[in-house]
């Protein structure tokens, strides 16, 4: 009897508006998860779909396939907690600071010590400890962290909105134009810490046998330029 198998949609750049179209990183775990078609799908937090999609396009066709084994881990990978957006981040300033260009690491290092006085204004400033990665960040690059706590200063401190946003953008751009042998392993890397970090901070544990590129080759391969 025959039986018609619908194929997994080819990872793409961008947004799509169906499977037969192609997929985004985001796109794919929603589909998977089987909840509506979405680059936003509810089963993956916030900030690492915005991370996701930008490591997807970012990153150059021929590599994108690879990216194909991270999708399953972001499933269902999701908090409340405001941690994670600190955490995630952190991470991605962290990853790119020592390789961006100038100006790019002193917006990361503002961000950073806004991502400080964020955590300060929940847990009040009697109990705030100076965040090790932070610290361990801005260390990689002084004269950009000389330079934030000046403007801070002289714009009368950081804002109150969180800058998880902006600085995984400004990451991830500037990991992909970096003078680097390999900007989009750097970028794959980055994603693949930063779901293990979420992992880490949800208490999932990898029970799961990890995924080989060898058994996605087909399914997932880079979808054709239109």
């Amino acid at each position: 009897m025959d039986v018609d198998i619908e194929p997994l949609p080819l990872l793409s750049r961008g947004k799509h508006r169906s499977p037969r179209r192609g997929a985004c990183f985001m796109e794919l775990a929603s589909y998977l998860a089987g909840e509506r078609w979405s680059d936003a799908p509810d089963c993956t937090h916030p900030l690492l779909a915005h991370l996701a999609r930008l490591v997807n396009d970012l990153t150059h066709s021929a590599h994108r396939p690879r990216l194909a084994t991270l999708v399953p881990a972001v499933i269902g990978l999701t908090s409340d907690d405001p941690r994670w957006r600190d955490e995630l981040a952190v991470l991605a300033a962290a990853r790119a600071l020592p390789v961006v260009s100038e100006q790019r690491q002193r917006a990361l290092a503002v961000g950073l010590l806004t991502c400080e006085r964020c955590r300060s204004a929940r847990s009040g400033p009697q109990q705030a400890t100076p965040h090790p990665a932070v610290q361990r960040a801005l260390e990689q690059a002084p004269l950009a962290a000389r330079w934030a706590r000046n403007f801070i200063a002289e714009a009368g401190g950081p804002g109150r909105r969180h800058p998880g946003e902006t600085m995984v953008e400004i990451a991830t751009v500037g990991l992909a134009q970096a003078c680097v042998t390999d900007p989009d392993g750097m970028l794959r890397e980055l994603l693949a810490d930063a779901i293990t970090m979420c992992e880490h901070l949800a208490g999932r544990e990898r029970d799961r046998e990890a995924l080989e590129w060898s058994d996605w080759r087909e399914v997932c391969r880079a979808a054709p330029v239109h």
